[in-house]
């Protein structure tokens, strides 16, 4: 689709959505006509900035089917996102929502160059985490074979991947990396495997990260990008180009705005992603703010798809650590680790309140060939490392280097941060 058809089908959609919440979803409704607006102020697609914003805390606060805008006796399935504290947040979804999820998600599989004859393992958790079943159902649609193993049992895990010569394989970034060493201390040859794809998400992972893993496993690694409280795995893809994540703006227009102020941002600039979901009908959202930090690209992609890009996160709002007045984000700390010969990409932050003094560490796995008991040597290293990440952060961490596997893997999304500070303050 050209700009111009794209904007007038966003247009007719933002329209038919708009009407849906407003009479069908009582909180939505009471919330535009405290701004002022009806489904007759919205004519295209530009007038999306007149409507109100919704966020994760309204999803908890209408806990569990208080956002629905169809009845119960249409919704054919529920998800529910991880890793919250609290009510979790749920999103119900009907019969074609679950068939725009599955096209969207075998569009991002196409993109990644499989097919009917390929087979892909799918590693996300299956069950109430959107991960395991997006991208089951997106597989199915392009015709390939799924092989449903979810998370856990990293030995068949290995089995699987090449008796069954798996092509794809579909995890977090931080469980391909330890997927890529359990194999190694295996002993099991790469060449018996038949791995060439990676599909990676549910966690911010680096183009540094991307690079180990493609090392490490002999694949081409690409990024899928999803929400649990838009459809998950499927709103965007990388293409062959890997220049930015295409994102599937016919079914979930995207906005930035200044994270701050709520303000829109000039085209191209960063800030906060926002989406609103056009042909959902179960749970729509409007204006969901997403948190994460990024940027849009309008600009014509070499792989010929039109769909507006979307640059690699840098990182989320709510992620964002403040370390002595010095904003730090996490991907930060990856991509200096990754970037550097005799780490391992594993490492965890720990930051803490002493005599009223932010204090700042980071704990990071050396590889095994470097690792070694001459003290002077890991001294040299640990102040290396220092330097960089200063250079980098515009604070100076203490770097407490550590063995070889011995921080905790996940089979999961990867938690490497502990701000003991927000217990401090609670």
């Amino acid at each position: 689709m050209s700009r111009d058809e794209r904007m007038e089908l966003q247009s007719k959609r933002l329209r038919k959505v708009v009407e849906r919440v407003y009479y069908n979803c009582e909180p939505y409704r009471d919330r535009m006509q405290k701004a002022g607006v009806t489904p007759a102020d919205i004519n295209t697609i530009e007038d999306i900035v007149k409507l109100p914003f919704t966020c994760k805390q309204d999803l908890r606060d209408y806990y569990p089917f208080g956002l629905l805008s169809s009845p119960m006796s249409e919704i054919v399935r529920v998800h529910a996102s991880s890793g919250t504290t609290g009510k979790p947040i749920v999103v119900g979804y009907t019969r074609n929502d679950l068939a725009i999820w599955n096209e969207v998600g075998a569009r991002c599989f196409t993109a990644y160059g499989l097919g009917k004859n390929d087979v892909v393992q799918v590693s996300y958790g299956y069950g109430l985490f959107t991960g395991g079943l997006g991208a089951h159902g997106a597989v199915e649609t392009i015709g390939g074979t799924v092989v449903p193993i979810s998370t856990g049992n990293t030995e068949k895990q290995i089995l699987m991947l090449r008796d069954m010569g798996v092509k794809a394989l579909c995890c977090t970034p931080s469980y391909a990396l330890y997927l890529a060493e359990s194999i190694e201390k295996s002993g099991i040859p790469m060449e018996e495997f038949k791995l060439r794809v990676g599909v990676f998400g549910a966690e911010p992972w680096t183009n540094e990260m991307r690079r180990e893993i493609e090392k490490k496993l002999g694949i081409k690694a690409y990024d899928i990008y999803g929400l649990t409280e838009i459809c998950g795995p499927g709103v965007g893809h990388e293409c062959e180009c890997q220049c930015g994540t295409h994102l599937h703006e016919d079914h979930f227009f995207p906005e930035i705005v200044n994270p701050e102020t709520g303000e829109p941002v000039e085209p191209g600039q960063p800030g906060e992603l926002v989406f609103t979901t056009l042909t959902k009908e179960g749970m729509p959202l409007i204006r969901f703010r997403t948190h994460d930090l990024t940027r849009l690209i309008y600009d014509k992609c070499e792989c010929g798809r039109t769909s507006v890009r979307m640059e690699k996160i840098m990182g989320r709002c709510d992620d964002m650590l403040i370390i002595r007045g010095v904003n730090v984000f996490p991907s930060q700390v990856e991509s200096v680790i990754c970037e550097t010969e005799e780490f391992e990409p594993h490492f965890f932050i720990t930051v803490d309140r002493v005599n009223n003094t932010d204090t700042f560490e980071i704990q990071v796995e050396v590889k095994e060939q470097y690792y070694t008991s001459d003290i002077n040597g890991m001294l040299k290293l640990q102040k290396s490392l220092a330097h960089k990440l200063q250079s980098v952060l515009g604070i100076q961490p203490t770097i407490r280097l550590v063995e070889p596997r011995s921080l905790k893997r996940s089979e999961g999304k990867q938690k490497r941060v502990l701000d003991k500070r927000v217990f401090k303050n609670d």
